[in-house]
Parts: structure tokens; C-alpha cells; sequence
């Protein structure tokens, strides 16, 4: 049965990193644009009067305004010792809330990309949904330039931390100790668990979500290593009648579909892609890219065509799991990654392939083609744009000022 979550419309601010709106001077406009669509008993300050701005985001009306104040205590001054996670958007903090629970605290720095369009894109698109297998958004902070979330804490921190960043070396290409085990039922378990919530974003939630930034560190694990899809700040919301959206390309490198990476196409195949590269790395225990600068799709497609496939298997394993199932699982990654989006399965196909519901649907002569690896379309979007810069110089037109008689026959011939 669909989900019945109903949706404002589509925020009116353009795309980019500028919005006309300084962040030293917004303070006001902040509290607005999120005092005006929360009930009374969530209001704890004044509105102050500077226009109606509720048809823009009408609808948002789950989420709790938590004070500045109330969040440096709850942090202990958002003291490094409650730090969970730090990278380009700013830091995680571990608090404890007034009322005893604990969140992860989430405070964007101001120079993070992730701006005002993104910060209340996460807010409206995860406010309005209720999965297991996402997080919770408990609440918000907009005080002064400042912009905050609060979600429910997940003591395992992300597959990217937990899974592979403290059991592998960038310089040596050596494993490293790990106080938390991942068995092969657990693996199982989360890649089930993701490819569940995905398959609910994209298919059971109206209009359509796509996450736009499937990785690893925005899966986040509880304390039964049970995952949590987060991150909702590159999400767009497509109607069930739309193939694709244009847009700038966000996300990280590796994990792009290849008609989102070189032509700005997304669709809900483009998350497929980005799933499969996820699999592969659960499935492995490797990152995406390793220290032999390697990716590691380009290293799973060598040892298909080799029909080698099951040695990609974490070796932390100990040979402890299901071969058969676990090459159904890599080649389900592969399979998600294929170069065309019509190539790949739905989501709720691909959940249906892990629980073995589904047999991997292959191409002629029971083989999986070729993934869209980065190294290839990568060379396709630098021909391109050297194609593009040749041609924008060919065509340039001289200012009217140095349009001279002397230089209109040179232009003319470069035009035809």
C-alpha cells in the first residue's frame, strides 16, 4: 500500500550556492520561513514581521524548534568529546536532550555547499516520512546564521566509519583491528535493510524521492548494526509522470551513475547505481576507491569476466558465509551499475533479487555486460567538454568596440 504523506509544493529558491540572502542578516528570515508552518505549541519566541512566506513551505508542521542554548547544553559546549563525525558540511555531535534522549546533533558549517535550498530540502522531505529504515528528524536550530538538525543517535556511527574507514589503510592497503564484527548476517541484513528503505523512497512515497547521495557514511547503524538511511539535503522530489530531472550534479564521485555524472540527468536509476557501488563495498569491506587508486567496480568487473567473482568476499570472514549467496549479491551490484539506466532494476526488483525472491535477470548468454565505470565516462565527459571549449572559441564574437572591417572577413570565415 502507498504511504499517504502528502508534500508542500517545490521550494522557490533557485539552485546554487547563491540565493540572494546572506546568512549574517537571515536570522530572522530563518525563524520565519519555519515559525510560520509550526503549530503554537512548538513556537518559543516572537514571529517577527517581515512578510509572509508560509505558501512557499506550507505543510511543515513536524518539526520541533529546539534553542541554540538548549542544543550547547544538551552537546557539553559541543565539546570534541561528543564529536561523532566531522567532513565538508560541518560536525556531529552526540546530546542529551532535556527530556533525557539522545540525538546527533548536526551543525553546518558555514562554508558547507550544503546551503539554504538544501537545508530545508532535508528538513521538509525527511520531516514528512516515517521508515525504519530511515532517521528520525526530531528537530531543528535556527538562531542567528546558524543552521542545526537534530536526529535520533545511532551508536554505530556509519558503514563508512564503522565498516571500512577503521579497517583499512589508504597508505599501506592494510586491515586494521575493529571492535565491531559484521558476520555475514549482518551484512545481509543491512543491504536488505537499505535497498527496503530506497525501494520505499522511490516507490511507496508520493511524489517519488530520490536521494541523490547513497553512500556509505550516509548509512548510519544503530546498536544492532541495523542501518538507517540519512542525508536528505540533495533530494528531489519527481512525479510519477516525469523519466528524468536536470540538474547541477551533487553527490560523490564513484558512487554517480554515468547519465547523471556527465549530462546532469537524474532519475531514480541514478540512486540503482549508486545502491550497486554500495553493495559492493558491504559485500567486500572495501571502500569504493582504495590505495592502488583502483575503484572498486572497475576490480569486481575483472574478476566477473574471470569468473572470479566470489574473491572479492571480505577475507575478514574467515570464509564464513554463503558463497552462493554472496555471488548473487555481488552480482546484483553489478547489475545495478550497468552503463544504461534501462539496464538497471527498480528497486523493489533488486530487494526482491537479495531475498532470493527474484533470480538475477541477466542479458544474453546468461551474462551481466558491462558496468558504467567511472574511468570510461569520465574520458567521455572530458571529450566532451574539450569539444565544447573548441567550439565556443571557434564562434566567439569580437565586441562591437574591435568589430572592425580589418577582422569581419577572419570572423565570418570561422563561423561557417
Amino acid at each position: 500500500m502507498e504511504a499517504a504523506v502528502q508534500f508542500p509544493p517545490p521550494l522557490n529558491i533557485p539552485d546554487g550556492d547563491e540565493y540572494g540572502i546572506t546568512y549574517g542578516t537571515s536570522a530572522h528570515l530563518y525563524l520565519r520561513l519555519l515559525l510560520d508552518f509550526l503549530p503554537p505549541a512548538n513556537r518559543s519566541f516572537a514571529v517577527f514581521p517581515i512578510g509572509n512566506l508560509s505558501p512557499q513551505l506550507s505543510g511543515l508542521c513536524n518539526v520541533k524548534l529546539y534553542s541554540f542554548k538548549e542544543l550547547k547544553i544538551a552537546t557539553n559546549n559541543f565539546s570534541t568529546e561528543n564529536m561523532l563525525g566531522e567532513g565538508g558540511f560541518g560536525c556531529v555531535y552526540k546530546a542529551k536532550l532535556r527530556n533525557g534522549t539522545m540525538a546527533a546533533v548536526k551543525v553546518l558549517s558555514s562554508a558547507s555547499k550544503q546551503g539554504l535550498k538544501e537545508f530545508l530540502t532535508e528538513i521538509r522531505i525527511i520531516s514528512d516520512i516515517d521508515h525504519e529504515d530511515l532517521v528520525k528528524l526530531y528537530g531543528c536550530c535556527v538562531e542567528g546564521n546558524r543552521r542545526i538538525l537534530v536526529y535520533n543517535y545511532l551508536e554505530n556511527n556509519s558503514l563508512a566509519q564503522t565498516l571500512l574507514g577503521e579497517r583499512w589503510s589508504f597508505d599501506s592497503g592494510e586491515r586494521h583491528g575493529n571492535n565491531v564484527h559484521f558476520d555475514w548476517s549482518t551484512r545481509v541484513n543491512i543491504c536488505v535493510r537499505v535497498a527496503r528503505g530506497i525501494a520505499y523512497l522511490h516507490e511507496e512515497v508520493r511524489p517519488h524521492i530520490i536521494h541523490r547521495d547513497i553512500k556509505a557514511s550516509n548509512i548510519l547503524l544503530d546498536g544492532n548494526l541495523n542501518p538507517k538511511i540519512s542525508d536528505f539535503g540533495l533530494a528531489k522530489l519527481i512525479p510519477p509522470n516525469i523519466t528524468h530531472i536536470s540538474t547541477h550534479v551533487a553527490g560523490t564521485r564513484g558512487y554517480l551513475a554515468p547519465e547523471y555524472a556527465i549530462r546532469g540527468q537524474v532519475t531514480r536509476r541514478s540512486d540503482v547505481y549508486s545502491f550497486g557501488v554500495l553493495l559492493l563495498e558491504i559485500v567486500s569491506g572495501r571502500p569504493n576507491r582504495t590505495f592502488d587508486e583502483q575503484y572498486l567496480l572497475e576490480t569486481a568487473w575483472e574478476l566477473y569476466e574471470r569468473n572470479e567473482l566470489v574473491y572479492l568476499v571480505d577475507a575478514a570472514l574467515e570464509g564464513n558465509f554463503d558463497a552462493e549467496q554472496a555471488r548473487r549479491f555481488l552480482e546484483v551490484g553489478l547489475l545495478c551499475t550497468q552503463d544504461s539506466p534501462d539496464l538497471r532494476p527498480s528497486m523493489s526488483s533488486v530487494l526482491k533479487m537479495l531475498t532470493g525472491e527474484e533470480a538475477v535477470v541477466m542479458e544474453a548468454e546468461g551474462r551481466i555486460t558491462r558496468p558504467g565505470l567511472i574511468t570510461d565516462f569520465m574520458a567521455i565527459k572530458t571529450r566532451n567538454n574539450n569539444k565544447k571549449a573548441e567550439t565556443t572559441k571557434m564562434t566567439t564574437v569580437p565586441s562591437p568596440e574591435i568589430l572592425t572591417s580589418s577582422n569581419l572577413s577572419e570572423y565570418n570565415m570561422k563561423c561557417r
